[in-house]
């Protein structure tokens, strides 16, 4: 799939996903980061997008991740080398955990304060 196909499938289903959810203002009351970060883990998000979500492989997920339903469009259809995750694996609700997990996800330390970075 060319990845102007993926984009517009994407951005399908963010639409499909708005009109069918709740504001991402009033799912985040609902988001259990706790459990969120068990399941970043227990699904391995972190070996492409780091414990901290700062990115590697993938791309930076945190501290302000992408709006949760664009997530969650993303993950059900994704560009580029990220595997599909269906509902199967990890259900909208279980997104939502993982998206408040990223959301406590602090800034990294900026690089003045890193001694070896200015040297």
């Amino acid at each position: 799939m060319n990845k102007w196909l993926a984009l517009a499938a994407a951005l399908f289903g963010l639409l499909i996903l708005g009109a069918q959810t709740k504001s991402p203002t009033a799912q985040a009351a609902t988001g259990n980061a706790e459990n969120g970060k068990r399941l970043y883990v227990r699904n391995g998000c972190y070996q492409c997008h780091g414990y901290d979500g700062h990115g590697g492989a993938g791309a930076k997920l945190a501290p302000r991740p992408i709006p949760a339903v664009a997530l969650i469009a993303y993950v059900r259809h994704p560009a580029g080398s990220m595997p599909i995750y269906t509902d199967k694996v990890m259900s909208d609700a279980e997104l939502m955990d993982v998206w408040a997990f990223l959301k406590t996800i602090p800034d990294g330390r900026p690089a003045k304060d890193i001694p070896l970075l200015n040297q």
